[in-house]
């Protein structure tokens, strides 16, 4: 029989929560394979769903929910393994009350370990719960918080296909009246849809260190040199290259998706004039489901394989 050793027993108790004991009884009986000794705490009910904890969850939905103040919105990505799943009733339920926790947690919190709405027990004990219900992995990979506690502030909030993409973002007039103005929540809209669309790093270049530009001249300058450019002339072309790099990845310098011939920054000076009081994006976050996440992909003909 195969030696038990220590690593043996934590990575049992990872992939299924169950104690230690549990877990090193398990792997005796199962002469030290690992597959096996899941399979035997599954049986003995010791656990009803961990054994999932290891499957890759790339699916399910990224949601915002947003206050009718609209001062505070959260945005959150749970994760599942299939789209069927993602579609069903028991996730989409699931997914609902993990954001009514978040809308009243504190920045940060750890939503599992907080108690589930109209139970006594935590998050995550529910999840897995769901995870038994629907034999697949779910995860609350991440959550945020945007809030905002001026008088003009606006918090918004778009989705786009269905729960795959969704950007929260805050924004704010000089007053509370100009917040309600339709003119302006058409462009915060479009604002989100264009975060969607583009992805910038962040909303204006101010926000983009000396050192990240330095970091992109090198790159640019480096480029130049493989192309064979007259060293005399990499400053220039540089310069040229990192501007436009700026416009790129700054929300406020990039062309409109909406208004042809138009920055983002053109269209807020143009509304912030016509409005009478300048009109301000502070930030956004944006979640596209299943970002860095490896998804694995078989072949066909392998998995058929394997099969026989």
């Amino acid at each position: 029989m195969a030696e038990i050793t220590v690593g043996m027993v934590k990575e049992l108790r990872e992939r299924t929560q169950a104690g230690m004991g549990d877990c090193k009884n398990a792997l005796v009986e199962a002469g030290g394979d690992l597959d096996k000794a899941i399979e035997i705490i599954l049986k003995k009910g010791i656990v009803k769903a961990a054994s999932r904890a290891g499957r890759i969850a790339a699916e399910g939905e990224v949601r915002t929910v947003i206050s009718p103040d609209s001062k505070r919105g959260i945005i959150a990505e749970i994760n599942c393994q299939t789209d069927f799943v993602a579609r069903g009733d028991e996730f989409k339920n699931f997914v609902t009350k993990v954001c009514d926790v978040a809308m009243t947690a504190p920045e940060g919190a750890d939503l599992g370990a907080l108690k589930y709405p109209g139970t006594d027990r935590t998050v995550d004990n529910v999840r897995q719960e769901v995870v038994a219900k629907t034999g697949e992995n779910v995860v609350i990979r991440r959550w945020a918080i945007v809030e905002s506690n001026k008088p003009g502030g606006y918090v918004h909030a778009y989705i786009h296909m269905g729960g795959k993409l969704a950007v929260i973002v805050d924004a704010e007039t000089p007053s509370a009246e100009l917040a309600k103005n339709a003119e302006f929540r058409t462009f915060i809209d479009n604002t989100a849809m264009q975060i969607a669309a583009m992805n910038p790093l962040v909303v204006n270049k101010s926000e983009i260190t000396p050192a990240a530009i330095e970091k992109q001249k090198e790159i640019f300058t480096a480029q130049l040199k493989e192309e064979g450019k007259p060293e005399a002339s990499w400053p220039k072309i540089t310069e040229g290259k990192v501007a436009k790099w700026l416009s790129e990845v700054t929300l406020l310098g990039q062309d409109s998706v909406i208004e042809a011939g138009m920055t983002v920054e053109q269209l807020r000076s143009q509304l912030s004039q016509k409005l009478g009081g300048d009109i301000k994006v502070h930030s956004f976050v944006r979640f596209g489901l299943g970002d860095g996440i490896e998804k694995k992909s078989d072949n066909l003909a392998d998995e058929v394989a394997k099969m026989i």
